[in-house]
């Protein structure tokens, strides 16, 4: 969601175009047969050799065993490709790794640059096997969520002494309703609430309508107070988010049932 009212938030492939090597019209000395084009294609997800009839890269004059030795060669200057086609890390262990990665950090708080690149890596890593594919279409993101991590300066209120800093921000979402609410605990306890329209399957434009003060004092957000969240991984337990800002948010669900005011 925006990253800017009240401090109150919602919260590798490779190229897919083969290189192609191409070694063609060359020949041997009699009497080996010449070879008249023999192409490789490369790409993240297969090798495959188109040749002739003729001999496998017989380029010289030499016997088999010459044969075999450049064919080793070759075989050893592609042993790259494996690299390419290690299998991505299950979800859980991607989770255990984030979790891990931010335990330390106070909420983003106390995150270096060479954190916030840490983490925001292993985000993509699991955003990239998300089993949520299209997560305002699943019950999954409704409920209340903590904010456990963001690089929102604005959320986390650094500018201010860490004792008039919130000590956890919320936020609720119903899809049903199209509403979303986030909260803040001591010491200010504010709240905002939000109607949200969808975008696309992940991603909702954001309309503050209310704030609260002290979650008491009702006072209606100006027009200028809306952004846009996209959601970009969801299972029961977790959820990464990214503003229209640029921010990153990590959240955990604390209730499923947790309805949001009207």
């Amino acid at each position: 969601m925006t990253e800017e009212e009240l401090t109150i938030t919602m919260a590798l492939s490779s190229s897919s175009s083969p290189a192609i090597l191409t070694a063609s019209h060359f020949s041997t000395n009699p009497p080996n047969p010449k070879l008249t084009t023999t192409t490789f294609y490369f790409s993240s997800r297969f090798i495959t050799a188109n040749y002739s009839k003729t001999s496998f890269l017989n380029l010289n004059s030499s016997n088999n065993d010459n044969n075999s030795t450049f064919d080793d060669k070759w075989r050893a200057k592609v042993s790259f490709f494996p690299a390419f086609l290690r299998k991505k890390k299950d979800a859980n262990v991607l989770k255990e790794e984030l979790l891990d990665a931010i335990a330390s950090l106070d909420r983003g708080a106390e995150a270096t640059p060479e954190d916030q690149q840490r983490v925001d890596e292993i985000a993509r890593q699991l955003e990239a096997v998300n089993p949520t594919k299209q997560p305002l279409k699943s019950d999954l993101i409704n409920g209340k969520w903590e904010l456990i991590y963001t690089t929102s300066q604005s959320i986390l209120q650094t500018q201010r002494p860490k004792f008039l800093r919130s000590k956890t921000n919320y936020q609720a979402i119903n899809v049903d309703t199209l509403r979303a609410q986030n909260m803040e605990s001591w010491p200010f306890f504010n709240q905002v609430t939000a109607d949200l329209t969808p975008l696309n399957a992940k991603k909702v434009a954001v309309k503050f309508d209310t704030f609260k003060i002290a979650s008491l004092i009702p006072v209606k957000a100006p027009g200028s107070a809306r952004g846009e969240l996209e959601t970009t991984y969801l299972d029961e337990e977790l959820r990464i988010s990214r503003g229209d800002k640029g921010n990153l948010f990590v959240l955990k669900m604390i209730d499923p049932s947790y309805r949001v005011p009207a």
